[in-house]
């Protein structure tokens, strides 16, 4: 998908640029597979801030994704490639043989008009989905289960992929792009393809004001706040972090330190770690 540059007519035109988006066919969702998407503000059921720099945004529906593509022996048609405000990725509405219509993340290569499948039956062909036990060695997938059923968790956003290394018993073992090599049910159903709209991540937003529309708010360095408020603040003038290492605003140290638990039960799928 290309990128469309502007005039620097303004301060804000100058930089921007925006997805053209050739690959979209409609921009009317379907109904029924919408649903009510309500503003949080970064705060749980308590009305206690869990999340911070979110709030306002423009209004959004969200579109209902078939992750776990358990309709299988009944072959859809794509009718359109669709903008989705709650992804970086394309969607596509599939209307299968039956009546039913459902969205799935547009891979890259899926054209309107297009017959895709689900099922151990499927081909291995853009957009189908399949137990990665019966997808080759060398193929590059995404939208990948965990747990099977549970519906897809890997490779989601646009861009992503992963490729099948090989088998081990009943794990497959795969490639994540982060250079992670892990290890899959076989069972767990993966799409065959890479997921479209890669070109997303080379948008320059070009003002603070879309970032605004997204739904983010703005975000202060510590080094500015009051010893109150952050570790980092506090001092006459410019003054350093004062510490071993930069700290969280809650005092426990950021930058470069591993988060992940270590006694996290999928550690012993992990063949090897992501690249530094």
């Amino acid at each position: 998908m290309a990128i469309k540059h502007y005039k620097p007519t303004t301060n804000g035109r100058r930089g921007m640029s925006t997805l053209a988006n050739e690959e979209i066919t409609t921009s009317i969702p379907t109904k029924s597979l919408l649903k009510k998407s309500s503003k949080t503000g970064g705060r749980n059921n308590q009305g206690k801030m869990t999340v911070r720099h979110i709030g306002g945004g423009a209004k959004r529906k969200y579109r209902v994704i078939d992750y776990k593509r358990e309709k299988t022996g009944v072959t859809g048609r794509v009718a359109t490639i669709e903008y989705d405000p709650n992804r970086t990725a394309n969607i596509a509405l599939i209307n299968y043989r039956d009546g039913e219509k459902r969205y799935i993340i547009a891979p890259n290569g899926l054209k309107v008009g297009d017959i895709i499948e689900n099922g151990e039956g499927a081909d291995i062909k853009v957009g189908n989905a399949l137990p990665l036990m019966n997808i080759p060695v060398g193929t590059v997938v995404h939208c990948i289960e965990l747990k099977p059923g549970k519906g897809a968790e890997l490779c989601r956003s646009a861009g992503a992929s992963a490729q099948i290394l090989g088998r081990e018993g009943k794990y497959v073992m795969i490639r994540l792009q982060s250079g992670e090599t892990r290890l899959v049910l076989g069972n767990c159903i993966a799409t065959i393809g890479v997921v479209g709209n890669e070109d997303s991540k080379l948008v320059n937003l070009g003002k603070a004001g879309r970032k605004r529309h997204m739904g983010i708010r703005p975000t202060n360095r510590g080094s500015v706040m009051n010893p109150n408020d952050h570790p980092h603040g506090g001092g006459e003038g410019r003054a350093p972090v004062g510490r071993k290492s930069p700290m969280t605003p809650w005092g426990k140290p950021a930058l470069g330190v591993k988060t992940r638990k270590s006694k996290k039960k999928s550690e012993k799928l992990i063949v090897s770690r992501k690249k530094k």
